[in-house]
């Protein structure tokens, strides 16, 4: 239940018991209380007390698919595990570090639900985690972590089929690389099982037309095909968008300007502006290349910035 219906529904009761204990001769005093209470009633009707969690769909053809008999069980665990495990990685890197080993955090609050079969394909239907504050997502969507993170492993799985290298970075360069590890894996188990699949939520879907495609995307996205690490920069930003989250940085040495993104751990990237505009520092930005393309630089965390004496 919502702690938005739960509140309505206290204040119901609150105002019954102020009516119920009030004389008939105070009539303006209960027409304001029946009035509210009219208001609040309306409030709950217009309020689920239980807001489903949006589905998602995962379905698979290929080797281990018996035409229209069922699907292998040992790779049905398998794919969902992976699946699973992957999507917990990038729901985790959107709010805070992700290091290259040990547990994920909070991964208890970041698991699918298995909820039944896909309907008409072999697959499954999975529930996203239910979020702390559902009230919140009414009125700031974009806090819903859970349907981020689908959203990104959908675009990587389209990307790295039918995206240009800078499409495929644009997505990496949103989250830690173990979660890109995490949806390649899924990606080299369904090519060692010779399997495709495919992915729908919300409106979007996207799938694989064949094994062929799939080992394409899992080449494209493997460790040996990103290059992501550190590197030091001295210059000077000279302006940062917003909204956007990107900034541009002159370089002292050579004059280069580069392009970039703010880091999701940056909370308020119009800080960059108020506090480091025009500013000579030495900057540490993270890079990433996907095959022999243009590098693509992020600013990570402001403790990545120091001025220069």
């Amino acid at each position: 239940m919502s702690s938005l219906y739960s509140s309505l529904a206290s204040e119901v009761s609150e105002l019954e018991m102020l009516l119920a204990g009030m004389p008939e001769e105070n009539v303006l005093d209960r027409k304001s209380l029946e009035s509210r209470l009219a208001k609040v009633k309306r409030q709950i009707v217009e309020t689920p007390s239980i807001k489903e969690s949006p589905k998602v769909r995962l379905v698979f053809r290929g080797k281990p698919v018996m035409d229209t008999q069922g699907i292998a069980a040992d790779f049905a665990s398998k794919a969902a595990g992976a699946f699973n495990e992957a999507f917990a990685a990038v729901m985790a890197s959107l709010t805070e570090p992700l290091q290259s080993m040990g547990p994920i955090p909070n991964r208890d609050k970041r698991q699918l639900l298995l909820t039944g079969t896909a309907i008409g394909s072999f697959g499954f239907e999975f529930a996203l985690p239910s979020p702390e504050n559902a009230d919140l997502l009414t009125l700031l969507p974009e806090a819903d972590e859970s349907g981020q993170a689908i959203d990104i492993m959908e675009k990587l799985l389209r990307y790295a089929a039918l995206g240009t290298d800078d499409d495929v970075a644009g997505i990496v360069e949103e989250i830690y690389p173990r979660a890109v590890k995490g949806v390649s894996k899924f990606l080299d188990l369904m090519v060692q099982e010779q399997a495709w699949c495919g992915l729908e939520f919300g409106g979007t879907s996207f799938r694989y037309e064949g094994h062929e495609q799939i080992k394409v995307a899992a080449e494209r996205i493997r460790d040996d095909n990103i290059k992501e690490y550190e590197d030091s920069f001295q210059g000077k930003f000279q302006g940062v968008l917003p909204t956007a989250r990107t900034f541009e940085f002159k370089c002292a040495d050579t004059d280069e300007l580069l392009r970039g993104k703010v880091g999701r751990g940056i909370e308020t990237p119009d800080i960059l502006n108020i506090d480091w505009l025009h500013k000579p520092i030495n900057a540490k930005f993270t890079v990433i290349q996907i095959g022999t393309k243009r590098q693509r630089y992020s600013l990570k965390s402001l403790a990545d910035l120091a001025l220069r004496q």
